[in-house]
């Protein structure tokens, strides 16, 4: 079993079909979308500013677009960190369990789609970041795929 990185959040293109009278991106489960998808939901309205997210989670995987706007997801694994920037309703970001994820810069009338490998479950979630820390830093804890 090997530990899960920030390099393990990956940009997927999405397949994006053209007409004249607009575009189609389709997303079906274990295709487009690693995973298969129990809940989506999407944050919009987003104040200048203000970031969201700034969590964790134990078994949940997660899968981001850009819906409309723009915005960036700070990535941290307890070791390093990567920022990713979304602004392509055909691209997104997919983020697997235990890697601590912010999503922050948004534009003017961003719209952020999450797509979840879960129901929502609080316990699932990681929201102090020195719990997160303390959690990857045990030497007994393994973070797998």
């Amino acid at each position: 079993m090997k530990r899960i990185t920030v390099f393990d959040c990956s940009i997927i293109h999405l397949p994006k079909i053209t007409f004249r009278a607009g575009n189609i991106t389709p997303l079906h489960n274990n295709r487009e979308i690693p995973f298969d998808v129990k809940r989506i939901f999407y944050l919009y309205d987003i104040p200048a500013g203000e970031s969201r997210g700034a969590h964790a989670h134990f078994t949940c995987h997660q899968f981001l677009v850009a819906a409309s706007g723009s915005f960036e997801i700070l990535l941290d694994d307890g070791n390093t960190k990567r920022q990713v920037m979304l602004n392509k309703p055909y691209m997104g970001l997919y983020i697997p369990p235990m890697i601590w994820a912010s999503e922050i810069n948004f534009s003017s009338g961003a719209i952020c789609l999450v797509l979840a490998s879960h129901c929502y479950d609080k316990k699932d979630y990681i929201t102090e970041y020195n719990t997160y820390q303390s959690l990857i830093n045990q030497a007994n804890y393994t973070i797998t795929a």
